[in-house]
């Protein structure tokens, strides 16, 4: 088990073996004695499909299309352009495994999408997502708004995108024990674009201490307003 591709490496050769299971026992959460192998899958999109088990049923958000470096999150898009036939399969994935676990809650449950048309399921959370942040600028109800309605119980109806939208992450690019966000009006020069800075007591490099939210006349707009936005703020 791992978060944020800690412990996971690449195998390509059998002199990778040893280092690579020493890392997984170092790195993994959990499971110490135990690997997942995986095989590499040649696919054209991925994307996280939200889904929520209710009291009333189990619900989904519009798919989530999102950027992904050495296992880190780097940013992501609401809505993801899926056949309906795509979209039919993967939630027929979702249901059954979010099932299969059962309780209340949103469970992030990441599919690929292959250049063929298939669906494969890749991975799932079963808590609020990383890529779902973007529905915090995307949605009526964020995903966590989503998340604790479910928890305690209460009925759930239509999940309403009111924007298309993206999410950047913010990345630090050093140690630090007071960590700061400069240029915060620069977020602000461009409508429709926002930030939750994640008030992390300390930094270090590549850990994410925020995100910029964009919306946008289309996913490429609001992509391009995010990306520039955090182009121009600097994580002290």
């Amino acid at each position: 088990m791992s978060s944020s591709g800690k412990g996971q490496s690449v195998v390509k050769s059998i002199q990778d073996l040893e280092q690579a299971w020493e890392y997984a026992q170092a790195g993994g959460r959990a499971g110490a004695g135990k690997v997942i192998v995986e095989e590499f899958i040649s696919f054209e999109s991925e994307i996280t499909l939200l889904t929520v088990r209710a009291v009333n049923g189990t619900f989904y958000c519009e798919p989530i299309g999102h950027k992904q470096q050495e296992g880190d999150y780097i940013e992501s898009w609401q809505p993801h352009f899926m056949s309906k036939e795509q979209l039919n399969i993967a939630q027929e994935i979702a249901l059954k495994i979010t099932d299969a676990l059962g309780g209340h809650g949103l469970f992030g449950v990441e599919l690929f999408l292959l250049n063929n048309g298939r669906v494969i399921f890749s991975e799932v959370s079963p808590r609020p997502h990383d890529t779902g942040m973007v529905t915090m600028t995307t949605q009526y109800l964020s995903e966590f708004a989503l998340h604790a309605r479910a928890i305690l119980g209460l009925p759930l109806h239509e999940i309403k995108l009111i924007s298309a939208g993206a999410s950047v992450a913010l990345r630090a690019s050093e140690i630090s024990q007071e960590p700061a966000i400069l240029n915060v009006e620069k977020i602000f020069e461009e409508k429709g674009v926002d930030f939750r800075f994640f008030g992390k007591p300390h930094s270090h490099a590549k850990r994410r201490m925020g995100v910029i939210l964009a919306q946008g006349e289309n996913t490429q707009n609001a992509l391009e307003k995010a990306r520039n936005a955090a182009s121009k703020v600097i994580l002290k």
